[in-house]
């Protein structure tokens, strides 16, 4: 096995879903597929990347629909990385994207936590 080629992110609308992820944070989409029965399969990816996508799925049910925006039971559960924290975290911020803590420089480099549409919590990070 090479890589992860995708994670599910669970979402309550694949438009809205898919306008944060390109709008606000600069994602690319890979792939918007109309699978014949209601559903698309729809894939993200930060942009200039091979790497990981995010499959944006509907919720089918309510178990899914309670599950959006609390993934990762309320901790950090995405790592979006940046060779320029300054500038990405300032094109965020004017997007809307709403962080939840001012820049930290750590050891291990400079991250701010931020919430996708939903809440899911993001890690904005430049490595060291």
């Amino acid at each position: 096995m090479s890589h992860i080629a995708l994670v599910t992110l669970v979402v309550h609308d694949y438009d809205e879903a898919l306008a944060f992820y390109t709008d606000a944070l600069g994602f690319e989409l890979v792939e918007d597929t109309d699978r014949g029965d209601g559903s698309r399969w729809v894939v993200v990816r930060p942009r200039g990347t091979q790497g990981t996508g995010l499959l944006l799925a509907r919720a089918k049910d309510e178990a899914q629909s309670a599950s959006v925006g609390a993934q990762t039971g309320g901790r950090v559960g995405f790592f979006l990385h940046t060779e320029d924290f300054a500038a990405d975290h300032a094109r965020m911020t004017a997007a809307g994207v709403r962080f939840l803590e001012e820049p930290r420089h750590e050891v291990y480099g400079s991250v701010a936590v931020f919430e996708d549409l939903y809440g899911n919590r993001w890690d904005l990070l430049q490595p060291a």
